[in-house]
């Protein structure tokens, strides 16, 4: 599912900003390089000696991912099996495992993680800039064309049936940043910091040994709700306050889709943040507990925490696992909110 706005703001070091194309420069002992690749803003700061040869690689992997992944490139390999006609297609190693990926959390998500929502958020203009309400009837249509079951995968052989759609957008940036961190370390880079359109990806601590500090956005007002400190983690924020439209009906319709229904999802949480070891886990759990809410989210954790989550919900509660708590700091406007652990 293609997403998502910018969720986490670098409290320290970096100050986010727009740019139009590259920009790399070199700040003192903090390298940095920034760059539009996998329809997102990129920017990745790195330390040490080997950072600028690495940013150079990096920016090179991620370019070469779009360049396989991308849903409307028709160079690219899922453009080659969503217009397949249902015929087979050999895939590349690097696709064969992200598509791999995106089945297994599929199915540990209970379909809430669904790779083949595409046709479905493309009809609700998400995908666009012509944002609409589908009919009844037509969502009913094409969620016969959603279904990660219909995938079929043996090794690197990819078959789907003609007009069902596969994209990876709820796991591709997080494939991409963990490719990221693994070609930095790769290089001899012990700290750095990624941020791939939001997903935010710390290599180590700071140069200076402390915790790298985000802030994470108040998803119903302005500014910092409060500051996550981590080390050596990634970090991925999923919520559809940002990214909405309203409709003719006065109605607000967020860009997060509820596989069953085909509609915006309407779970009671207003955003989700997964911390974990893995990009490509955070970026696909962000999402699908979004769509299952607080009480199904907090019952997969206790059946597998192998992450970390901060879930706020729409009457404005924080609800945190206990691993995070203490990383985790309320801003000043913000002290006294509720705050649960589970």
């Amino acid at each position: 599912m293609k997403r998502r706005p910018l969720a986490l703001l670098l409290v320290l070091p970096l100050a986010l900003a727009g740019c139009s194309g590259q920009r790399a420069q070199t700040d003192g002992k903090a390298h940095i390089t920034s760059f539009f690749a996998m329809d997102t803003f990129i920017q990745c700061t790195a330390y040490g000696e080997q950072a600028p040869n690495a940013l150079e690689r990096v920016q090179q992997r991620l370019e070469e991912l779009e360049s396989l992944w991308s849903v409307t490139d028709e160079a690219s390999e899922i453009y080659a099996i969503n217009h397949s006609a249902g015929q087979p297609i050999v895939l590349s190693d690097e696709t064969s495992k992200a598509v791999s990926f995106a089945l297994e959390m599929a199915e540990q998500t209970g379909g809430a993680l669904e790779p083949t929502i595409y046709p479905v958020l493309t009809a609700w203009g998400f995908t666009t800039e012509e944002k609409r309400v589908p009919s009844g009837e037509e969502l009913e249509r094409l969620l016969r064309l959603v279904g990660y079951g219909q995938v079929k995968l043996d090794k690197n052989r990819l078959q789907i049936p003609e007009g069902v759609q596969l994209d990876l957008g709820a796991v591709g940036k997080g494939f991409a940043s963990d490719e990221a961190v693994h070609l930095l370390k790769e290089s001899g880079v012990s700290s750095a910091l990624l941020d791939i359109g939001g997903n935010i990806h710390a290599i180590g601590a700071k140069p200076d040994g402390s915790d790298w500090r985000l802030g994470l956005k108040n998803p119903d007002g302005d500014g910092n709700l409060g500051v996550l400190s981590v080390s050596d983690r990634a970090v991925v924020t999923s919520g559809s306050y940002e990214r909405f439209f309203i409709g003719e009906d006065g109605k607000r319709y967020g860009h997060i889709l509820d596989p069953v229904t085909g509609r915006p999802a309407e779970s009671g949480l207003l955003s989700v943040t997964v911390i974990a070891d893995e990009g490509k886990m955070c970026d696909a759990l962000s999402t699908s507990l979004f769509v299952m809410g607080l009480e199904r989210a907090a019952e997969f954790w206790r059946q597998n925490q192998s992450f970390e989550m901060i879930l706020i919900t729409e009457d404005g509660e924080i609800h945190l696992t206990e691993g995070i708590h203490s990383r985790f700091a309320l801003s000043p406007a913000h002290i006294g909110r509720t705050i649960t652990v589970i």
